[in-house]
């Protein structure tokens, strides 16, 4: 049976293509070797569980593995320390390996058969000691999901119990580690159950050490996916072009990149001659493959459009971010930071906070032009009349501009200067949307975006345009834009650019007129 690019469960070697996990595997075998308790935290799709499974095999030959999934249990198995305990001992007894399994069966069953009334966790961690004496291999213990127990109070007393083992321990037999995985930072549980204590945060799990190791995937990592499916496929693709572009978009995202590589290999076959192949493998079916991972919906993209809902102010932020060009220090025990890094929208860069990858960043744009086109008069205008702008399959940018000055003149004409500083590449990017909706994306250049400009890479069927918007600030700093703008044609290989500018001088000169630099044409809108 052939593999596939996996994006739903757990990937295998065996059957799916996968990203080699052997150093990440390394790096945590050291942390259980040094008897380290700690919680693999990373957000939705993020590879948590593949790596939980492969460490769990990577693990057994130096030690037993108890490997459970909180997925597993229900909400009334926290409604008790009983019936917790016997979901867990239950669980315990159907994962454990045959070395394990006597012991485990002997002392565990008392709790699930019933036999054990009012069993308490206290009862229950004596009990997981004798196990942890008994046997000759250190016992590790690994638990996914633990976001399905964080709202329980009974959860929390597990922790409390985990904790005391772990400072008692070399006196008391315990567990060598334990690994949590989830997405919500345990130190942040009874916050969850206790919102109105927002400035505590008394986790139990204060003994985890922090964990460090990258689980995104690097643009080496993707190549060497990408290679395993070339030697399979044959299909002639530039394996260090597309892993470039891979990582590009999606910042080593585990689901984004699984995702728009299933898409480019979605219809090859072996019969397919090889020059068909690579039409799946290059720069156009990877656009193609954006598009449509933008059009689709996901489970990643849903979980977002609900955390979002849920995390008003982390929302206000990213909207400044991407429209308003304002720059925030990245801090720590910023709330809205730590909570919008938790969930993979945010990231670090060079000191400030910025949206994580390009993927995110232009699913974002969509997400919240989408709560505003349908209201929005310039967004029925450029539906109106959308077909104009495409001409023999390609974007007229020219004439886009043109219309665009147009309608804003018309529309918002009355309005003050501030409400344009804060939302006239908005209202671009609305205008823009429904004419390349379906078959064109744009993405931002985040390095340049700021208070002042904004340079927006669009890319139409394959073919790109580069325009940088920007509030008027002078003749001297329009030169300047108009060098920098030279430079991204450079970069892109392109002969023409195009410039608009948000210009609040009463004697301005409104329209669109193009200006030779070189062997460079700059179209320059003004309104």
């Amino acid at each position: 049976m052939a593999k596939i690019f996996n994006v739903n469960g757990t990937c295998r070697a065996e059957q799916h293509y996968m990203v080699d996990l052997s150093s990440r595997l390394r790096a945590i075998k050291a942390m259980v070797d040094a008897g380290d308790y700690f919680t693999i935290n990373r957000a939705r799709q993020y590879g948590k569980t593949t790596v939980l499974n492969a460490l769990a095999d990577y693990l057994k030959s130096d030690y037993y593995v108890i490997s459970l999934d909180f997925q597993g249990l229900s909400y009334a198995d926290f409604e008790t320390e009983e019936r917790f305990v016997a979901a867990v001992s239950r669980q315990i007894l159907l994962v454990v390996d045959d070395g394990l399994y006597v012991e485990a069966e002997r002392v565990l069953t008392p709790y699930t058969d019933g036999s054990k009334k009012g069993a308490f966790l206290s009862e229950f961690f004596i009990s997981l000691t004798r196990i942890c004496k008994t046997m000759e291999k250190r016992i590790v213990l690994l638990i996914d999901e633990v976001d399905s127990a964080s709202n329980n109070q009974v959860f929390l007393d597990f922790l409390a119990q985990l904790r005391f083992y772990y400072l008692k321990r070399p006196n008391i037999a315990t567990f060598q580690s334990v690994i949590l995985a989830g997405v919500y930072d345990v130190k942040n549980l009874k916050h969850r159950i206790h919102p109105e204590e927002e400035s505590k945060y008394n986790s139990p799990w204060n003994i985890a050490v922090d964990f460090t190791i990258d689980m995104g995937f690097s643009e080496k990592d993707i190549a060497t996916m990408l290679l395993q499916y070339e030697n399979d496929w044959d299909t002639g693709m530039n394996v260090k072009e597309i892993s470039h572009y891979l990582y590009d978009y999606t910042g080593g995202y585990p689901y984004l990149v699984s995702r728009l590589c299933q898409i480019m290999a979605e219809g090859i076959t072996e019969a397919e001659p090889k020059s068909m192949k690579s039409g799946h493998w290059n720069r156009d079916a990877f656009q193609m493959a954006v598009r449509e991972i933008l059009k689709k919906p996901n489970t990643l993209f849903d979980d977002m459009g609900k955390k979002l809902a849920d995390y008003p102010k982390l929302k206000e932020m990213i909207y400044c971010i991407l429209f308003q060009g304002k720059k925030f220090v990245y801090e720590t025990e910023n709330e809205r930071i730590r909570i919008g890094e938790m969930f993979g929208f945010l990231k670090e860069r060079d000191g400030m906070v910025s949206v994580s990858n390009r993927i995110f960043e232009m699913k974002l744009y969509n997400l919240f032009l989408s709560e505003e086109e349908t209201d929005t008069r310039i967004f029925a205008a450029a539906e109106m009349e959308k077909n104009q702008f495409i001409r023999g399959g390609y974007l007229q940018m020219n004439l886009v501009l043109k219309k665009f000055c147009e309608y804003f003149e018309e529309i918002y004409s009355d309005v003050d200067e501030r409400f344009i500083e804060d939302n006239g590449r908005r209202i671009f990017l609305i205008f823009l949307k429904p004419i390349i909706n379906g078959s064109g994306n744009y993405y931002i250049e985040s390095r340049t975006r700021n208070m002042k400009r904004t340079d927006v890479i669009i890319d139409y069927k394959g073919v790109q345009e580069v325009l940088e918007m920007k509030i008027w600030h002078g003749q001297e700093y329009n030169k300047r834009g108009e060098n920098q703008l030279l430079e991204y044609l450079d970069y892109y290989h392109l002969r023409k650019g195009y410039m608009l500018s948000f210009n609040f001088n009463k004697n301005k000169q409104i329209g669109v007129r193009e200006v030779i630099l070189g062997d460079k044409i700059l179209v320059e809108a003004v309104v």
